[in-house]
């Protein structure tokens, strides 16, 4: 199905599913009666065949392209949890975004414009959630520092990233799928990444991959006092000087990556960061720190 009519189903199942003032990060509640009336109209992920085995090996359907197939043989998730299965690439998560001007952008934005900001040092960088929430994943590199904007609607999880992992760069992609666990996030569905050096799988709900060569790897925040959920209006109003992710922007997804050498799987990295972070939910990191 077209890219476009399945943002539009995502946006209807967020009016349906998702209150901000309702989330947590995690817990043992369980998910509300709203939550699971919407969960229902998904499309449940092994209903609709894409899980399937291949030489003792188990897979995840990752397009209509064989080799675009997800390695799950090590998976921690659940098959009944997964959603949807349209396939990676489907959302053009960016790999070298364009950004504009804050007088331009102001000719876009009204101040009640929801924003991702990031600053290090003096590079500041602003992400539209409206655009965000057509590529979900931005891949950029601020005063040389590779990190990553991304935002997930239906949980409406907002957070900057470190991509930055034993000091390799991962370049992330959303994978087609949402996951859900009933005592993660209020029990909603989240979008489940993957990276393209190492085709390993990521749920950010927790903070990890969840299968491939780094299993168990933690997806780590970036340092909170750098980044913020905020708006448009408090955006201009505190910097003179940012660049903002243009709107209308495409990207052709690569024919070709170069893959990390030496990572099997269940080995990973040498050494691992245990300290696992999860993102804070949108309003709990309003404001950058000088």
């Amino acid at each position: 199905m077209h890219y476009l009519k399945y943002t539009s189903i995502l946006l209807l199942l967020l009016t349906i599913a998702c209150s901000p003032e309702k989330n947590t990060k995690s817990g043992s509640e369980p998910a509300s009666e709203e939550v699971l009336t919407a969960r229902n109209k998904r499309p449940v992920a092994a209903e609709l065949g894409k899980f399937f085995e291949k030489d003792g090996r188990r897979y995840l359907y990752g397009g209509k392209d064989s080799s675009q197939h997800f390695d799950i043989t090590n998976t921690i998730l659940k098959d009944e949890q997964y959603h949807y299965g349209i396939g990676r690439e489907k959302f053009m998560a960016l790999i070298e975004p364009e950004f504009i001007s804050l007088e331009e952008a102001d000719k876009v934005y009204p101040d009640s414009a929801r924003f991702l900001l990031l600053k290090i040092e003096d590079d500041v960088r602003a992400y539209g959630i409206d655009l965000l929430t057509k590529h979900e994943v931005v891949n950029d590199v601020v005063n040389g520092q590779p990190v990553m904007a991304a935002y997930c609607i239906l949980a409406d999880l907002g957070a900057v990233y470190h991509r930055v992992i034993e000091g390799r760069a991962f370049t992330f992609a959303l994978s087609g799928y949402t996951y859900y666990d009933p005592e993660v996030w209020d029990g909603m569905d989240g979008f489940v990444f993957w990276d393209r050096e190492t085709e390993s799988t990521w749920w950010p709900l927790i903070g990890k991959a969840v299968s491939g060569p780094l299993l168990e790897t933690p997806l780590t925040v970036y340092k909170e006092e750098n980044w913020s959920q905020t708006t448009w209006g408090a955006i201009k109003s505190e910097h003179q000087k940012l660049k903002v992710l243009k709107p209308g922007q495409t990207m052709d997804p690569p024919q070709n990556w170069p893959k990390y050498k030496g990572l099997i799987e269940g080995a990973g990295f040498a050494t691992k960061n245990n300290n696992v972070s999860v993102a804070p939910r949108w309003g709990e990191n309003d404001a950058v720190k000088n």
